[in-house]
């Protein structure tokens, strides 16, 4: 494996295969504006530009949680039994 190249090591996987790991137990936080946030959670109410939130997210992309606090949707994740993965 360390003489693959990168594509070679990307095939390996299909993103379909790679969103359906951990069989929606596995989650990971990414940093979003609320500009993002309707998009995301469609059902959250208009907020105030710029802000800075977390999104708690499925492996396979599914939103579960947005807060304003890391430590909230890591607890949020941890409530829910939800393996956190760091994702580069």
């Amino acid at each position: 494996m360390l003489n693959e190249t990168k594509d070679e090591a990307a095939a390996l996987l299909t993103n379909e295969q790679l969103a359906s790991l951990g069989g929606g137990r596995v989650a990971y936080l990414k940093p979003i504006l609320s500009e993002e946030v309707s998009r995301m959670f469609p059902a959250v109410p208009p907020l105030q530009p710029g802000l800075k939130l977390f999104a708690l997210l499925a492996a396979d992309g599914t939103p579960i949680a947005v807060t304003d606090s890391r430590d909230a949707a890591v607890a949020n994740a941890m409530q829910h039994e939800l393996e956190m993965v760091s994702v580069h």
